[in-house]
């Protein structure tokens, strides 16, 4: 029994704007129908993503980072692996209108309060509701003057406490909506494991692939 997160949350400005991000899912519901496939009874929670519904493949649809967490967490109970491949927005609006915001007739432009939205992978690592159940998050990263892309990762791994992670490479936008991508995924035990281009169905089976090798 997996959970896997897919897509990008949309945290509401207004009833019409909101904030969010480039993930188009792709790689999430690779992750679902793999394991499907591979013998697996599959929870897939998807944020905004407008694909159609994997075969054999319990689907719960959410738009916002809370809507995912709870849905997320709740499934988890029962799960023997979770892998978060959802891209959490890491922000939300500490007011939102109930109405269309306007423009402003001297060309000002209103200011946005933002506050953290919940850490679901770190929750996940670290609560670990089912004792023995593999925990996998997802890190987009570009790299910069604190370090490359893998010293990125390595930090989250052990910032978010998860049992792996995949790193992907996504400079110059690379990787969101392409039906490929490579990564390297990195092991809490201090294994790495490179994966080079291909189908985002590859990656999905080398992922589940780690995650089988840990299972109790």
């Amino acid at each position: 029994s997996v959970v896997v997160s897919a897509g990008g949350t949309r945290e509401y400005l207004d009833p019409v704007r909101f904030l969010g991000n480039r993930s188009s899912g792709l790689q999430g519901y690779a992750l679902a129908r793999t394991a499907a496939a591979r013998g697996a009874e599959v929870t897939l929670v998807a944020a905004n993503v407008s694909l159609p519904d994997p075969a054999g493949v319990k689907v719960v649809r959410v738009e916002t980072t809370a809507e995912l967490r709870d849905a997320v967490v709740g499934a988890a109970a029962g799960a023997d692996a979770v892998v978060m491949a959802a891209a959490p927005a890491d922000f939300r609006p500490v007011a939102t209108s109930d109405t269309k915001i306007k423009k402003a007739s001297d060309g000002s432009a209103p200011v946005l309060e933002l506050t953290q939205n919940p850490d679901i992978l770190h929750e996940l690592s670290t609560d670990r509701v089912r004792p023995g159940a593999v925990i996998v998050g997802f890190a987009a990263e570009t790299g910069d003057d604190t370090g490359s892309v893998l010293d990125l990762g390595r930090a989250k791994l052990a910032r978010k406490r998860c049992d792996l992670l995949v790193v992907n490479d996504v400079t110059g936008g690379a990787v969101f909506g392409s039906p490929d991508n490579q990564a390297v995924i990195l092991a809490a035990d201090g294994a790495a494991v490179d994966v080079p281009l291909g189908s985002k169905a590859d990656l999905a089976h080398a992922i589940w692939d780690q995650v089988v090798a840990r299972m109790p």
